[in-house]
């Protein structure tokens, strides 16, 4: 009975963790992720993927530089698929290092299946969205990497 009573309260605490976690994660609207992203939990406060760290080259459609910010649940995940409410953050600058755009994937369960469930974001440095959703610009290039779950800046080990 005890064994029975231990496994129903350490599951009930998941659940009760996981709940809040959640609950503390954006709807996949472009102005809630924004908010959550710059108000919320300020994404230049997130980590860097452990082999992807600070300003790095990067090619079109993102620009010739880049930093990518990674939330916990992204850099917590070690292989792929990464957890739901995963959120990565690319600000995207031209040569002058002069911030052109600023790009989100955020891993949203139920919501885009046949592309690992990611909805991406593209806005300007002031937060306006263009393109949102499921863009096929994103859902193709990312796409070729299916395998680590639509991400081309990380390897998993």
């Amino acid at each position: 009975m005890k064994k029975f009573v231990i496994s129903i309260s350490v599951i009930s605490i998941c659940v009760i963790v996981a709940a809040i976690a959640f609950a503390e994660s954006p709807s996949h609207d472009p102005d809630a992720i924004w908010k959550y992203i710059t108000k919320e939990s300020p994404y230049t406060k997130w980590s860097f993927w452990p082999d992807h760290q600070g300003m790095q080259p990067g090619r079109a459609p993102h620009g010739p530089l880049h930093k990518v910010f990674v939330n916990d649940r992204g850099i917590n995940s070690t292989k792929p698929p990464v957890q739901y409410g995963t959120i990565a953050v690319k600000e995207n600058y031209s040569k002058s290092k002069e911030l052109k755009a600023i790009t989100v994937m955020y891993k949203v369960n139920g919501y885009n299946p046949d592309a690992g469930d990611w909805f991406w974001v593209k806005y300007s440095p002031d937060g306006k969205a263009d393109k949102f959703g499921k863009p096929g610009g994103c859902v193709g290039c990312h796409g070729t990497r299916a395998k680590n779950d639509f991400i081309l800046v990380h390897e998993f080990n």
